[in-house]
């Protein structure tokens, strides 16, 4: 079954829902060579001065790919041209207090530069083995 696949997708929001979460985010691994893009939460958000994969909330009546394409192009300006793989997922308490699961993927983008960030203060290309401060979670997954 491919990750693009309806029945893969649906698994994945079911297993979700049934595992009592309640609010999904999409998030990208994009690579360039071997590093990989972070960008940093300002200051003042939620885990403000956080680093993390180009992720954001999957809003109603979205599929988990539309806010993966979505998402990538508001945070970063990057167009993703494919999606590769599903790397994992991980839950975690969002600001409201809510369970939330973000599904991540490995993708291509169409180009990777220039980086254009409108919700993040900094970006940059890490190596995976000299990562900057990032949850464990997404140590995790990027180091897969």
């Amino acid at each position: 079954m491919t990750v693009a696949s309806p029945e893969f997708l649906a698994g994945l929001v079911g297993d979700a829902r049934a595992d009592g979460v309640t609010r999904f985010v999409a998030a990208a691994v994009v690579t360039d060579a071997d590093r990989v893009l972070l960008v940093r939460r300002k200051q003042g958000d939620f885990m403000g001065g956080l680093w993390e994969l180009p992720s954001g909330k999957v809003e109603d009546g979205e599929g988990i790919l539309e806010a993966l394409h979505r998402e990538t192009a508001e945070e970063t300006g990057l167009t993703v041209e494919a999606v590769r793989d599903c790397v994992g997922h991980f839950d975690y308490a969002d600001s409201r207090g809510g369970s939330t699961r973000q599904f991540t993927f490995s993708v291509t983008v169409e180009r990777t530069a220039p980086v254009v960030l409108t919700e993040h203060d900094a970006h940059q290309w890490a190596d995976p083995a000299g990562l900057p401060p990032v949850s464990d979670a997404v140590r995790a997954l990027i180091g897969r």
